[in-house]
């Protein structure tokens, strides 16, 4: 299970996080006045629990990457190279790439039917 994260490790790893966002959920709902607990809550709620969604998220990602070792966007060994553009020849004149559509249709205007009356 190479690089695997579980359930564990991020309720290890975010216990303190989900406890704060328990509480502000408690406070913010605490606060709300009678009659307008929606009005009063659903905002802080919401922020709160988008916090604790960044937190979750980076966390994962950290846990993920100290799981699976060294990262590397590239498993391509001879990455370093830099890639080169095609030759220019399969290029239309105006810089256009070649494909089955016509290279001037978006510019021809469109003719409009005339009404007879």
């Amino acid at each position: 299970m190479e690089g695997k994260i579980t359930g564990k490790d991020l309720k290890a790893a975010l216990g303190a996080d989900l406890d704060a966002l328990l509480e502000e959920v408690a406070k913010t709902m605490n606060q709300a006045r009678p009659g307008k607990i929606i009005a009063d809550s659903e905002e802080g709620v919401r922020d709160a629990a988008a916090e604790f969604r960044r937190q979750l998220y980076e966390k994962a990602l950290e846990l993920r990457q100290q799981h699976a070792g060294a990262f590397s966007p590239c498993a391509d060994p001879a990455g370093d190279r830099v890639a080169e553009q095609g030759p220019a020849d399969q290029q239309l004149p105006d810089g256009q790439r070649t494909c089955g559509d016509r290279a001037d249709a978006v510019l021809e205007p469109r003719r409009r039917k005339r009404r007879s009356r």
